[in-house]
């Protein structure tokens, strides 16, 4: 498989570090695009050349939350077979359920696991829903 291409929405800086971190220099991917937050997403991801693999999203941002990002993605065919997984904090049963509904591909917990990221994102990258709460 190819270097997949991987976006990351998110508003918090040590998040975002974490993430590049691991994507790069743990897993050596090159194709890491970070968005510092949602603020004109619609013309960011219209402006993107390229279509990702994934796309991990932080559910509670400002100014448009995970929910709404994921809808705006959705309502793009050129998007249908991106995966759009989520990244929070909260994970309990209810709100795993809300996220199933939503349509999100799946969710992992923050703070990330550096011992089982690596697996669930080839499993993500192989088509596979995860929903990692531990």
């Amino acid at each position: 498989m190819s270097d997949p291409i991987i976006f990351y929405i998110e508003d918090d800086v040590l998040s975002r570090e974490v993430m590049y971190t691991l994507l790069t220099r743990v897993l050596g991917y090159t194709s890491v695009t970070i968005f510092e937050n949602s603020s004109q997403f619609e013309l960011k991801m219209d402006t993107l050349q390229t279509i990702p693999d994934v796309i991990f999203l932080d559910i509670h941002m400002d100014p448009i939350d995970g929910f709404t990002i994921l809808g705006l993605i959705r309502q793009r065919a050129k998007y249908d077979s991106t995966r759009v997984v989520a990244l929070t904090a909260s994970v309990m049963n209810e709100e795993v359920k809300k996220l199933k509904d939503a349509g999100f591909n799946g969710v992992i917990a923050k703070p990330l696991n550096y011992e089982t990221f690596p697996n669930a994102l080839r499993r993500i990258l192989d088509k596979e829903d995860i929903w990692s709460i531990k």
